[in-house]
């Protein structure tokens, strides 16, 4: 749909309740399509979402969906879901069981062909298929071929033929399908539900010297939110007041509560551990973080996925074909082998129960919910099927180097005075000189200061001047002092920097550090190194990824030769690309899908966008923390944690796996079950068997992606 549409029609979100299977809600579509009114619908089965464009009332929808008696509510309206027992839900299947069985019984008394017998069957039938034929004779008047018809016709052919007690059988065996294949994708969509009750409904907010509890709808940005220690975050801000420790495993996956104090940011359904906090509200409920990545998760499920698609089509042309080869099963023995009429319409009937689609429909729907949602809990945010999927084929991840592979905060490695003269003072002449520069790396010598106690601000600065590229300069007690590169020592001591401190400062140089020198006009007092550190677990998962079977891993970095080479042999990781611009990364990403085809980058979703675009899959780091990472990343770790690299990897290919494992057992198993027709064993009850063994081992085991654990 084009954007011009979305722009000038109302739009209009709705969750919808009582989906029983994938067709139906295609089909639910295809009748909300046809409303007077309605432009355009976008069907996100998944998430159990229409967004509708144009106008329609939720009594037209609920009409539109009156065939699976669907309830529609706005999305802002929240989801008020009532649980009935599993039992009580499907009572009709209970009620149709117990005639079935009394069928037997009266069959085995009185004969199949008896009028107790029979009655019963077809009480059975009529209780367990009522919605079943409504549907499916309505279909069949409208040359509408589902799943729902076929089933229909079987059943009506099977009593036709005499043989009520299959057709009864039919009847039940297809209730439990749909049942067990509605609780089962309840099942995966639990895990984005779980996600909505993460954040509390109300707060307890201060507006100027009012205290008041309201519900998070009201709240206002500027408001000051009071959090008591064990309580829930209600809403995105910044700490105003107090101290504490963060747990946010629930947004950003890290199971080590994180400490925040003022000036700190905060995400709505995250748990305040010790302190009482004061919160400065940042966001409305629907810009919070946490609504954001339900908003994200949900519209990730619509998106189809390379195999959905192709199952898509496949089964456009599936289901006709289907009923070709059962009505010829049907027609061609009797009329040109004098074959036996009774026979082999059964034998077509059968034949028409084993093809229906649905365990081929849901085979990938089921396995990319359960694999998006299981990946939003641990903190990862996989923006679509299709992202999933080229994931679980990546050959080569490249790397951003700052901020990614390193922790992007310069800190102070070595300090190394040179001199008698006592080293907290020079550190205190330094960090006050340092305190008046706009110098990047002059942060990482405050930082230390502060964490030695070194009292810098009794220090008193006099003519402070800054050497533009070189350094800076000023008077402490009649003396100056320089602190600055190599390069200024060379030029204001009248000999150079003496050799031996030259070897030092090579030596830490050749270890990716920058040097910066402290001294006066008479020679070098301390050397002090400064380094963005690599970050603790950059190591280990580069080697995860290498023994996953990636096989490059490439950092890409602006810095020079000498500091790129430090860092890429400290992490392990098998090419180094240095002094490279956006441009020259965003030409190496390019080349390297060249070569590779499937290729991720990573980066901060900021700087290196140009080559997150270019990749096959581009992932943000800290996606909790930026905006424009969540927008601009194919999959945004929610957590500033390379960790969490190597277990979306290993889902990726689960999910891969999972989906083939699906479409080809589906197809397999009613291909052998098409095979029985020849020498004419397949009967309906193996048939229906066929179809809702293969529908629910599809499901359960694209359930098996919940189970994969983050390590």
């Amino acid at each position: 749909m084009n954007n011009k549409l979305e722009t000038s029609e109302e739009k209009a979100v709705y969750r919808v309740q009582g989906f029983s299977c994938a067709n139906c809600a295609a089909k639910f579509e295809k009748n909300v399509k046809s409303l007077d009114g309605v432009s355009d619908v976008q069907l996100n089965f998944g998430a159990s979402k229409i967004t509708v464009f144009g106008d329609a009332s939720i009594e037209e929808l609920e009409k539109a969906g009156a065939f699976e008696n669907l309830k529609v509510t706005p999305e802002k309206q929240g989801l008020v879901e009532v649980k009935e027992p599993f039992w009580k839900k499907n009572s009709s299947v209970i009620g149709a069981l117990i005639f079935l069985l009394l069928g037997y019984f009266y069959g085995q008394l009185n004969g199949e062909e008896s009028v107790a017998t029979v009655l019963a069957y077809a009480a059975s039938m009529i209780i367990g298929g009522y919605h079943l034929f409504l549907t499916g004779v309505k279909n069949l008047i409208r040359f509408q071929f589902d799943m729902r018809t076929l089933m229909t016709i079987a059943v009506i052919g099977a009593a036709i033929i005499g043989e009520w007690g299959e057709g009864a059988t039919v009847v039940i065996l297809f209730a439990i399908s749909e049942a067990l294949e509605s609780y089962s994708m309840d099942k995966a969509r639990q895990s984005i539900r779980s996600l909505m009750d993460i954040a509390p409904k109300e707060a307890f907010i201060r507006r100027g010297t009012k205290e008041f509890m309201i519900e998070i709808e009201e709240i206002k940005i500027g408001d000051i939110m009071i959090v008591k220690p064990g309580q829930k975050i209600a809403m995105d801000g910044i700490v105003s007041k107090g101290a504490s420790t963060i747990n946010q495993a629930a947004i950003t996956g890290e199971s080590v509560p994180v400490a925040k104090g003022i000036d700190d940011e905060v995400y709505a359904g995250t748990l305040n551990e010790e302190g009482l906090l004061e919160v400065r509200v940042t966001k409305h409920v629907d810009d919070t973080t946490i609504a954001k990545i339900i908003h994200l998760v949900e519209e990730a499920q619509a998106e189809r996925a390379p195999s959905q698609v192709f199952v898509d089509r496949f089964a456009k042309y599936y289901t006709p074909l289907i009923i070709l080869v059962a009505l010829g099963v049907a027609t061609i023995p009797p009329l040109f082998f004098d074959g036996d009429w009774n026979k082999w319409i059964y034998q077509g009937l059968a034949a028409l129960v084993v093809g229906c689609p649905c365990a081929l429909v849901i085979s990938t729907p089921v396995a990319i919910v359960t694999a998006i949602g299981n990946a939003a809990r641990k903190g990862v945010l996989i923006k679509g099927g299709i992202h999933l999927e080229e994931m679980g084929a990546i050959k080569a991840i490249a790397f951003d180097k700052t901020g990614t592979l390193t922790k992007g905060v310069p800190v102070v490695t070595d300090y190394l005075p040179l001199t008698d003269m006592n080293s907290g003072e020079l550190l205190a002449i330094t960090t006050a000189l340092e305190n008046g520069s706009q110098h990047p790396l002059a942060s990482a010598i405050m930082k230390k200061a502060e964490a030695e106690n070194i009292p810098y601000k009794e220090v008193n600065i006099k003519d402070f001047t800054a050497i533009t590229g070189k350094g800076i300069k000023g008077q402490v007690k009649d003396e100056t002092y320089y602190v600055g590169s190599p390069q200024l020592f060379n030029e204001i001591i009248q000999n150079g920097i003496p050799t031996t401190t030259k070897e030092t400062i090579t030596g830490l140089q050749n270890q990716g550090k920058t040097v910066m020198l402290i001294g006066t006009a008479n020679g070098v007092l301390a050397l002090l190194a400064v380094a963005d550190i690599v970050r603790e677990n950059s190591k280990t998962v580069i080697e995860k990824l290498h023994s996953l079977g990636i096989q490059r891993t490439i950092m890409l970095t602006g810095d020079n030769a000498g500091t790129a080479n430090a860092i890429g042999s400290q992490v392990g990781v098998s090419d180094i690309e240095a002094e490279l611009l956006p441009q020259d990364k965003l030409a190496f990403i390019k080349d390297l899908r060249r070569k590779y085809e499937k290729v991720a980058m990573v980066g901060d979703g900021v700087n290196d966008a140009p080559a997150l675009a270019a990749s096959t899959v581009g992932i943000a780091m800290g996606g909790a923390g930026t905006d424009t990472a969540l927008e601009t990343a194919d999959i945004a770790l929610m957590a500033d944690d390379l960790e969490k690299l190597p277990y979306t990897l290993q889902l990726s290919r689960k999910a891969l796996s999972i989906i083939k494992q699906n479409i080809t057992f589906s197809l397999g198993i009613k291909l052998v079950a098409l095979l029985l027709v020849v020498p004419g064993w397949l009967t309906l009850w193996i048939a229906i068997f066929a179809d809702m063994g293969a529908t629910l081992l599809v499901t359960l085991n694209s359930l098996r992606l919940l189970r994969l654990k983050d390590k």
